[in-house]
């Protein structure tokens, strides 16, 4: 897609690095993981519970959150659902010095990247941390496209959209022409506007631009 580079570089270009947001209850452990985290040129932001994490009204940023899985008050399980509804998408990675088969299934299915039990080696740890990084990083690009799409889609009229809908199904500018009682050539300059507006280099191209708008069922 066109003219995207600009809009990614600017959302994550300035997030290179990344923050990991570790919530562990055990003073040592936070502090060691801290350590170990800003060795490799993270930011490292220590919590010592959920609602600790919460109150610091964390920024949307690129990031991940290492989370011990028993803390006091809340299990990490249960913030994580809590995260989740609250839309809050940091990928979560699970250690716990107390796990079992069935928790780190009820994690892994939840959507966490990895469960580590203590003690992990540490290059364990960072190869999660990258991978969540990487995940949220992806997670944030989509974010940055589907927002430039909607602001090109809410620039088409309400006849461009419905023959973008027409288009996308691969509907011939013949067969629009029949279903909305317009002229062959009338449906071609629309069509060519929806191009030039979304941007859209080719038909597939502007498929796939429908896909993230689900615009096929736009009218």
């Amino acid at each position: 897609m066109r003219d995207l580079p600009n809009l990614l570089e600017r959302v994550i270009m300035a997030e290179v690095s990344g923050a990991v947001f570790v919530v562990d209850d055990d003073p040592s452990m936070r502090a060691a993981l801290g350590d170990l985290i800003s060795s490799i040129g993270l930011q490292a932001r220590l919590f010592a519970s959920p609602q600790e994490f919460l109150q610091s009204n964390p920024p949307d940023i690129l990031g991940c959150l290492v989370l011990d899985v028993r803390l006091p008050g809340m299990s990490g399980l249960t913030f994580q659902s809590k995260l989740a509804r609250a839309g809050i998408a940091f990928p979560v990675i699970f250690i716990t010095g107390h796990g079992d088969i069935p928790m780190s299934v009820r994690a892994m299915k939840a959507g966490a990247v990895e469960f580590l039990t203590k003690p992990f080696h540490d290059q364990d740890l960072l190869d999660a941390i990258h991978t969540a990084l990487e995940r949220d990083r992806e997670r944030r690009r989509g974010s940055a496209i589907a927002v430039q799409l909607r602001e090109r889609y809410a620039t088409l009229t309400e006849r461009e959209r419905q023959i973008m809908a027409f288009v996308v199904m691969g509907r011939a500018n013949k067969q629009i022409a029949a279903e909305l009682t317009l002229s062959e050539m009338t449906v071609k300059v629309h069509r060519g506007q929806v191009m030039r507006k979304m941007k859209a280099g080719s038909l597939p191209e502007l498929v796939r631009m429908a896909d993230r708008l689900d615009a096929r069922h736009t009218s």
